[in-house]
């Protein structure tokens, strides 16, 4: 060890050199993974904030009148969204069942909602996507709110019952204009319809592009958990997000080995070049009865000191790196962003690894070198 540090002393140059290598790619690997991680979990989180993109209805809905009007004329069972929630390996998540009519409200038309409390598979905690309507409140459209003059704390007469407006929407361009959300068993007992629902929304978990056929697979196990209802996928919002989460788990999957292979490169070049500059240091211990496993120790054991202070301030380096970029790349997640500890010993041993690694063939090289050879040029 006495002459592994007496060596690091003596080429400093080299060894800061080898060692600014390895920081600089676990620096570059532990920045890179925590800020991917928060790629990811951003992109779920964007890409949920799209919208459900699976509708569960009634088997026997007429398909045209269900485009027309945008909703079944059939109802189903309000026990048919707790059965989905429970059966075991559906590709289902985020489940809402809704209740909903076209309905005359002082005379203007609206599309009158019911909607339930948002559910996930047991054991799985999700944040809900979208608002819960307590009960004896309503949320009001923008057109809606427009025509009638509705403002946040009005009170609203729907079918003969008092509501509290909790809120009106800004406008969205889409039918979400012109609909009125009330708490689900208050939508039932207006329309007279207790214990009823006409349609589950929900999202897939599968995140498959089309030609990976996830619609076909989504109505299978429908067909075993529910078999008198179907769904609907909205394709293109669920193409759109899968390929954009598909894209960001390839992309690191790609560049990771890009990093390590050039880390590994950069040490064996630095490593090469400091068995050369000791060739005839490496030549006087062989003359003087050194082993080659001796020798190979000395280059072995210089690699493990450069790969665990490499790696050490590479991981402080890095965590520094993506704790103060994350929060500004990804703002919607910023909170979920800490300092990457599991990746603490990932980054030691790793690091470590490949640069005993890229040492290893100049440091047999070194070994296997004749002693008369090496020092034919003292």
């Amino acid at each position: 060890m006495r002459l592994i540090f007496n060596e690091i002393r003596y080429r400093k140059f080299n060894f800061l050199l080898s060692l600014g290598a390895v920081a600089a790619a676990t620096a570059i690997f532990v920045a890179f993974h925590t800020i991917t991680t928060a790629q990811e979990r951003e992109t779920r989180r964007v890409t949920r904030d799209l919208g459900f993109n699976l509708r569960v209805i009634p088997r026997e809905t007429d398909m045209d009148r269900f485009y027309a009007t945008g909703y079944s004329d059939l109802t189903m069972d309000e026990q048919a969204v707790h059965r989905l929630v429970e059966y075991p390996g559906l590709s289902y998540n985020h489940l809402v069942a809704t209740l909903q009519r076209h309905f005359e409200l002082s005379g203007v038309p609206v599309l009158l909602t019911g909607i339930s409390n948002e559910y996930a598979p047991p054991g799985q905690k999700k944040k809900p996507m979208i608002f819960t309507v307590p009960p004896g409140k309503v949320y009001v459209g923008y057109e809606v709110a427009q025509r009638l003059k509705i403002k946040n704390g009005d009170t609203l007469d729907i079918g003969g019952q008092s509501f509290v407006v909790e809120r009106t929407l800004s406008e969205t361009g889409t039918s979400e204009d012109v609909r009125v959300s009330a708490n689900l068993s208050d939508v039932q007992d207006i329309l007279g319809e207790p214990g009823r629902i006409n349609e589950i929304q929900a999202i897939d978990c599968l995140c498959m592009t089309p030609d990976e056929d996830p619609l076909g697979i989504l109505r299978s196990e429908l067909d075993e958990a529910f078999p008198d209802a179907k769904v609907i996928m909205l394709k293109s919002m669920a193409e759109a997000r899968a390929r954009q989460r598909q894209s960001a788990e390839k992309f690191f999957a790609y560049l990771t080995p890009v990093i390590l292979i050039g880390c590994a490169l950069c040490v064996g070049a630095l490593a090469m070049m400091n068995v050369n500059d000791r060739r005839q240091e490496v030549g006087l211990y062989r003359a003087l009865g050194r082993s080659s496993t001796r020798i190979m120790s000395l280059f072995i054991g210089k690699a493990l000191v450069i790969g665990l202070c490499g790696a050490a301030a590479g991981f402080f380096l890095g965590g520094a790196l993506a704790l103060n970029l994350g929060p500004k790349i990804f703002p919607v997640t910023a909170a979920a962003i800490k300092w990457p500890w599991p990746l603490l010993n990932a980054s030691l041993v790793a690091a470590t690894g490949f640069t005993v690694i890229a040492s290893f063939l100049p440091a047999a090289a070194a070994a296997s070198q004749d002693p008369a050879v090496a020092l034919r040029d003292t």
